[in-house]
């Protein structure tokens, strides 16, 4: 890695200059030239240029190559959510696709500075990720790489199961067990006080008492609430070596730090592409580097059938909400109005599309956004529909053109990352310090061989059984894993 040298370092200034002149507002970013090699390490990271070892970043590296190598892929840009920001070029590339670049990244870290998705998120994360990757060689070194990749293994397949939400909603906290008071076992009620041994023996009160404790630790719950956050609930109870319980919170942190990123691919990158389109076309290009750039900005903006581009899809949705905002299209009377004719002439020339777009950055999500924003007219301009596979004419075809349809798919796909929501339901499952946990069914059963596989990899962290309480086929079933063997039966909790 290198840094810029003064014809880049010239490019960045005017690009910066341009950023900022439009509103935009972002930290301090740090350009670093790379090879392609270079960016691809990077990139198989995750954008870091240190991560803990572990083989899938290998194997990651391996396919980028390979892609670059074969021309079937190649890495444009690479920011990090830090502050300061890092960003990467690579040295290969034209001008023109330095200024998008350049323009691009800026784009990204307004986002990443203003976006309230990214508010709790650690801000000097590249430090973090070099303290993570010095603690887990530390262990390797005192334990073994087969023993703790392995674990990381483990972990990995799990680092999913964390409450997505809990930066934004306060939840009520499960606390630790306390000890139950004794429990004061009274026995027969007697009016002579020399017959209480004979009606009362100590036999049968402690008999009464240990039957007591029973019926309560049945009934007492373990967290008392279902708590989302499944690692949290691991690393606090589970019965794990320091070194694990360590590199499990390391898995944790980690997964919370780029969950962002997920919950906002198509704002961040629509975001980002609006302003290198706009910086591009209304400022920085030269009339030599046009057709360059016009193939590159559409070859990003590509889309096909069953795919969600989410550079296309978000750009577009932006410039829709700048377009309404300046034509007036919003409010009681627009929504009123049933006169689709009408609805397209409407333009009072308010003017506020760029005040809210800057707004929408701000508050919005993913799933508020698509929710918020998407209407019939956007759905049926952008070809938005249901696409489904026919084999026997070997071609893609539309099956569904509602919008009520085509807007509850896209959301379900960006809810929870379309991910099935797990909590833990009882720790302490029929009084076996089992851990039993619940799928919150919302129409989708589970796969079951990834069920399995999950069952299987809790029980190794947890140390004992491990369940899970879902539905198949409509039915309420418990899937279960004992250290040895599945199970499954029906059941209704």
């Amino acid at each position: 890695m290198s840094e810029l040298p003064p014809r880049l370092f010239d490019m960045r200034k005017e690009i910066e200059a341009y950023a900022r002149g439009f509103g935009l507002d972002f930290w301090e970013v740090i350009f670093e030239v790379v090879t392609y090699d270079e960016m691809n390490m990077v990139a198989a990271y995750g954008g870091f240029p240190n991560r803990y070892p572990h083989w899938r970043f290998g194997m990651e590296y391996d396919q980028l190559a390979k892609g670059y190598e074969y021309g079937l892929s190649k890495i444009y840009e690479m920011v990090i959510n830090n502050e300061p920001s890092y960003a990467y070029l690579m040295e290969s590339n034209p001008d023109v696709d330095q200024k998008i670049v350049m323009a691009h990244v800026f784009g990204h870290v307004d986002f990443f500075k203003n976006n309230f998705s990214f508010a709790h998120t650690n801000r000097k994360m590249m430090d973090e990720m070099a303290n993570h990757a010095t603690r887990v060689r530390r262990y390797y070194d005192k334990y073994g790489v087969n023993q703790v990749e392995d674990f990381i293994d483990r972990c990995l397949s799990i680092e999913n199961l964390i409450d997505y939400q809990s930066p934004y909603i306060k939840r009520p906290q499960s606390v630790e067990p306390v000890e139950d008071v004794p429990i004061e076992v009274r026995g027969f009620k007697t009016d002579r006080e020399y017959m209480a041994g004979y009606i009362n023996p100590q036999s049968f009160l402690d008999e009464q008492r240990k039957k007591l404790e029973a019926e309560r630790a049945q009934k007492k719950k373990f967290p008392e609430r279902p708590q989302r956050d499944v690692l949290q609930f691991l690393i606090s109870y589970a019965p794990l070596e320091t070194w694990e319980r360590d590199i499990l919170a390391v898995i944790r942190e980690e997964a919370y730090y780029f969950a962002p990123q997920g919950q906002t691919k198509i704002m961040n990158e629509g975001w980002a592409s609006y302003w290198h389109s706009t910086i591009m076309t209304q400022r920085a290009l030269k009339d030599s580097e046009i057709i360059d750039y016009a193939d590159h900005h559409s070859g990003t903006l590509g889309t096909r059938p069953g795919v969600i581009n989410p550079y296309k899809l978000g750009i577009e949705l932006f410039r829709d909400i700048e377009d309404r905002w300046n034509k007036g299209r919003f409010g009681k009377a627009y929504d009123e109005c049933d006169d689709l004719v009408e609805r397209r002439r409407w333009n009072t020339g308010a003017g506020k599309g760029r005040e809210k777009i800057f707004e929408v950055r701000r508050h919005y999500n993913d799933v508020t956004f698509i929710d918020e924003f998407l209407t019939p007219e956007f759905a049926v301009d952008q070809q938005l529909f249901v696409y489904g596979y026919n084999d026997k004419a070997n071609t893609w075809e539309i099956v569904d053109r509602e919008f009520k349809e085509i807007k509850a798919k896209l959301l379900t796909q960006l809810t929870n990352f379309g991910q099935p929501i797990i909590e833990v339901a009882d720790g302490n499952w029929e009084n076996r310090a089992e851990l039993l946990l619940t799928h919150r069914h919302e129409g989708g059963d589970l796969k079951l061989d990834h069920a399995r596989d999950t069952l299987q990899n809790l029980y190794s962290v947890w140390r004992r059984p491990v369940s899970i309480y879902t539905r198949i086929d409509g039915k309420g079933t418990i899937l279960r894993f004992d250290g040895k063997d599945h199970s499954e039966k029906k059941a209704n909790l």
